[in-house]
């Protein structure tokens, strides 16, 4: 602590001044300014902020209270970090009580003693130093960042074990991880509190906890959802704003820069390679329900398809019991996939895909002739048409009156159930986990490896790598689970 500490004096006692004179302006350590009334002292800690300010408590234009308020009222104000003593006359404890409740950092009376107030300031000097390394060091810790993560889109089971992983192998490489809060809308803003510092070693978390901005990914690796992530980020499709991002990335250093997420998010990673240096290495790492990413499993389908296909099994049960027909909306944005296994694996008795042919009349001939029936509709059967039409109705309604449409009379009752959300939230089953731990161990050869603009891909138990330039944002579905998936209208249904 060589450097001197700025302390701000707001007094007018001549008896007062004398003392702090004596005892704070021979101190090498301080350099003192002074200050007659509490508007003066605001103008001049907003010219130059001080580290420590002694103020009257009974000052003539501005109560003591009030400016502990002006001072403390935001604690995320650079202000906040200012040691304020408030010096006041009367000794009682609930006056000492009071000020330090409104925010004053401590309190001392007059006729003073010089060592206790000497003792007092050089808390205050303590206290700031170490406002200062803390403060010193958050700015350092994003000026460079090695590798950086970035989550975007919808929710899928095994985004926070990924991130774990990813985060334990890279950093036994030695690498430092960090990760946007908030996808790609944080790299387009770029600012300090929009990073953090991930760190899965336990006794290296202990060493950087007290950083703002640092946090600690090894509970990921069991936890629920998303933690770092944000939903689609639509102004990122502007390539004005894309460049911002390209912009943050190159300030800060980044050398590799790995993408988690679904179709969007590759789509997202794709566009900042098509403006980045060879030199930032890039990857994506495929997390989503509708297993919207050809050429792999990806992570979070499996627990997906557990969870779809036993919601449809309690409809199933219903449906038996009640004697009723289920319309039920799932997830399947664009591929289907999750529809569709979700409906195998439960036994429901037609699959609507987004790009399913359906004969409607026979459909319902095929209703008519059934106690009971469950079909699984995909979120995305028919979006655009109904978008274009302005229809606000869920894809299960949406079949629903495409049936009622033929006109014949249905002879069930029909309930129609919207999407559900909850399956995002569900915790990753061991497929998941397993998936997971593969792809993160993966991404981080290719990195160490040299190599760039990959994908890890496990599919049959076999692993490899897909370059960017060969990965389909469009799942295929094999036509053999296409006919299984009706037990409605085709020949010999069971």
């Amino acid at each position: 602590m060589n450097e001197k500490y700025r302390v701000l004096i707001v007094d007018d006692d001549k008896a007062s001044l004398k003392i702090y004179e004596q005892v704070l302006k021979k101190a090498p350590e301080f350099h003192v300014e002074e200050a007659k009334r509490g508007k003066e002292a605001i103008r001049k800690i907003k010219k130059s902020m001080p580290d420590i300010i002694l103020f009257d408590r009974h000052t003539p234009d501005m109560d003591g209270l009030a400016f502990c308020r002006f001072l403390k009222e935001d604690p995320d104000s650079p202000l906040a970090n200012i040691y304020l003593i408030l010096v006041g006359d009367e000794k009682s404890d609930e006056e000492k009580i009071r000020c330090i409740n409104e925010g004053a950092d401590d309190y001392i009376t007059r006729p003073f003693n010089q060592d206790e107030l000497l003792a007092r300031v050089r808390v205050g000097q303590r206290i700031s130093f170490h406002f200062k390394k803390v403060e010193k060091a958050k700015t350092q810790l994003f000026q460079e960042m090695d590798v950086l993560l970035i989550q975007e889109g919808g929710c899928a089971p095994g985004y926070n074990p990924v991130t774990a992983f990813i985060t334990h192998n890279l950093e036994d490489q030695g690498r430092e991880v960090y990760a946007t809060w908030e996808g790609f809308k944080s790299l387009v803003l770029g600012k300090d509190e929009d990073f953090l510092r991930l760190v899965y070693d336990r006794e290296r978390f202990k060493k950087l906890d007290h950083l703002p901005g640092v946090f600690h990914a090894a509970p990921l690796s069991e936890s629920r959802g998303a933690q770092l992530r944000s939903e689609r980020y639509r102004d990122f499709l502007n390539i004005e704003v894309q460049k911002k991002a390209v912009s943050t990335i190159l300030e800060r250093k980044v050398n590799a820069l790995i993408a988690i997420g679904g179709n969007g998010t590759f789509r997202g990673i794709q566009s900042l390679c098509n403006m980045l240096p060879t030199s930032v290495q890039a990857f994506f790492i495929p997390v989503t329900i509708d297993s919207d990413v050809a050429g792999t499993d990806c992570i979070g389908q499996h627990t997906g398809v557990e969870m779809g296909a036993e919601k449809i099994r309690c409809y199933m049960a219903d449906a038996r019991t009640h004697k009723r027909i289920y319309i039920v909306e799932v997830m399947g944005a664009s591929s289907g996939f999750h529809a569709l296994h979700s409906c195998l694996g439960a036994r429901a008795h037609l699959a609507v895909l987004p790009d399913s042919h359906i004969d409607h009349r026979e459909v319902v001939k095929a209703l008519n002739k059934r106690d009971e029936a469950v079909i699984v509709v995909a979120e995305g059967y028919k979006r655009e048409e109904r978008r274009d039409r302005g229809i606000e109705e869920n894809a299960a309604e949406y079949f629903y009156n495409e049936l009622l449409a033929t006109g014949i009379k249905m002879k069930r009752k029909v309930v129609c159930e919207p999407f559900s959300r909850d399956i995002r939230g569900g915790a990753p089953n061991n497929q998941d986990i397993t998936l997971a731990q593969r792809m993160a161990l993966n991404v981080a050869s290719y990195l160490e490896a040299g190599t760039s603009r990959l994908m890890p891909a496990v599919q049959t138990g076999r692993e490899y790598a897909i370059p960017f330039n060969e990965i389909q944002t469009d799942n295929m579905k094999e036509k053999d689970l296409l006919v299984l998936s009706n037990r409605l209208t085709r020949k010999n249904n069971k």
